[in-house]
């Protein structure tokens, strides 16, 4: 198998470095996460002139036809400076469940604007009493007239609270833990009924506690099968754990090189504290973990579209159970050789390791799916 980038992704690869050196740094970071929607607008637009936002979207969408391996260069990218843009919010989630489920009229009117950077979605799945069960929905779906009705509740909705749409699962039929009977909604984020309460997690990024009271949506609404959302869902949240994999190599990658250089500045005891022969090896020990995380990165961007459920999940828990370790070997590292600078609010490795555990609890933690690859062996 070849695993050379070709010249499009090395042209994309070089074109997002470069933005993102401009525009992202630590402080400038700071100044982003104190914008009225927590990160930068203007950079948003900038991602839509670069084609980023329709980049895994079909040309008839007003995309440029990507792949998984297209996004995961961006998530490597952006990983590398903590982007705060919702591109894992709207591109990858929600654009997922409109690229897989999504009807022709839904398609043609909302992924050129998604392209554009004019509408911001966020995928509203996850409830309080599920954790990681995806098939835990209580939020409900009651037919009244030719449209519906949503009443529920969705916690940690990534960016829902700037979202101009929301992508929501309700259960239509079935009882609470039924896969069959779960659809998904597009749902105005200013929509009668629906309440959201916005907050900052703890790497920065933004989130939201969503309300469903009586909201009334109409047919056009449903997205995809009525009832038969739950295989949707599943594909959503592996498009995400390849994305926040990918993200993690990234914020890996920035973390081990700030390591070196401090190592190689520090002196202690009259020399630098890389002459110390443990130190060199906890710091070969982490780029070897770097790597591992890499090349399993690069499996779950190749599974994320592989036809057999069964080995796609089997793929994709193994991805996240490797790259979780990882980043947690890496991250906790690069604090420790840091010493007491590393966990300072004013010094940013602590911040990459903040975004790594977030990402590690996200869609599933490391004990999650390590549960789910020994059911496999029952």
């Amino acid at each position: 198998m070849d695993f050379e980038y070709s010249e499009e992704q090395r042209l994309l690869k070089d074109s997002v470095d470069r933005l993102l050196a401009d525009r992202y740094g630590f402080d400038k970071r700071r100044g982003y996460m104190a914008e009225p929607e927590g990160y930068s607008a203007a950079l948003w637009a900038q991602y839509a002139e670069l084609g980023l936002l329709g980049l895994p979207f079909a040309e008839e969408y007003g995309g440029y036809g990507g792949g998984p391996l297209d996004t995961m260069l961006v998530m490597e990218a952006f990983g590398r400076v903590l982007a705060l843009e919702p591109y894992l919010a709207t591109i990858v989630l929600a654009g997922t469940a409109l690229r897989l489920a999504g009807s022709e009229a839904q398609k043609s009117a909302l992924l050129p604007q998604i392209a554009e950077g004019k509408l911001r979605l966020a995928f509203a799945h996850g409830e309080k009493q599920a954790r990681y069960d995806l098939d835990d929905v209580l939020t409900t779906a009651k037919s009244k007239g030719s449209g519906w009705v949503l009443d529920g509740a969705k916690s940690v909705v990534s960016h829902g609270d700037g979202a101009d749409k929301l992508i929501v699962s309700a259960r239509t039929s079935g009882d609470r833990y039924a896969k069959d009977g779960i659809t998904l909604f597009l749902v105005a984020g200013d929509a009668s009924g629906a309440a959201r309460r916005s907050y900052t997690l703890r790497d920065g990024t933004r989130a939201a506690e969503v309300s469903l009271s009586g909201v009334e949506v109409s047919s056009d609404a449903v997205i995809g099968e009525t009832g038969k959302a739950y295989p949707v869902i599943e594909r959503v949240v592996e498009a995400g754990i390849a994305a926040t994999a990918a993200e993690a190599v990234g914020a890996m990658e920035t973390m081990q090189s700030m390591t070196l250089e401090y190592m190689k500045t520090r002196v202690q005891f009259g020399k630098p504290i890389g002459e110390n022969q443990a130190l060199q090896h906890r710091a070969t020990e982490m780029f070897m973990s770097l790597e591992q995380g890499r090349s399993l990165a690069m499996l779950a961007a190749m599974s994320v579209e592989e036809e057999n459920p069964v080995e796609r999940a089997h793929n994709i828990s193994t991805v996240k159970v490797g790259v979780g370790q990882a980043a947690r070997f890496v991250s906790q590292n690069a604090v420790q050789l840091h010493g007491g600078i590393g966990m300072t609010e004013e010094y940013a490795v602590g911040h990459y390791f903040r975004r790594c555990m977030v990402i590690e609890h996200g869609f599933g933690d490391t004990g999650h799916h390590l549960s789910r690859l020994a059911d496999e062996l029952k």
